[in-house]
């Protein structure tokens, strides 16, 4: 069963960088540099979608879209580990 579902609402557990491809080091994400911040330790964001990486097939992968600005409009989703997320705000 799935630590998190689809529409829970979730925090960063620590920051989330833009991790470069293992095999070339260029960006995982388009138009973002490798290395880059894409989420704060405790960001609040909600879970888009659940999922498996063809090379993790135990681990599930949550697309999750964090809250970005004032307005807390939503950023366009990124894969996230469990250990990445947490249900609670972090002090």
């Amino acid at each position: 069963m799935s630590r998190f579902e689809m529409g829970d609402l979730v925090y960063s557990a620590q920051d989330i960088y833009n991790d470069p491809i293992e095999e070339t080091g260029a960006s995982a994400l388009p138009g973002v540099a490798p290395g880059e911040l894409l989420a704060s330790a405790g960001a609040r964001g909600v879970v888009v979608n659940v999922g498996h990486a063809e090379a993790m097939p135990d681990e599930e992968i949550y697309l999750v879209r964090f809250e970005i600005g004032p307005d807390g409009q939503l950023a366009e989703p990124i894969g996230c580990l469990a250990d990445e997320l947490s249900q609670g705000p972090h002090p």
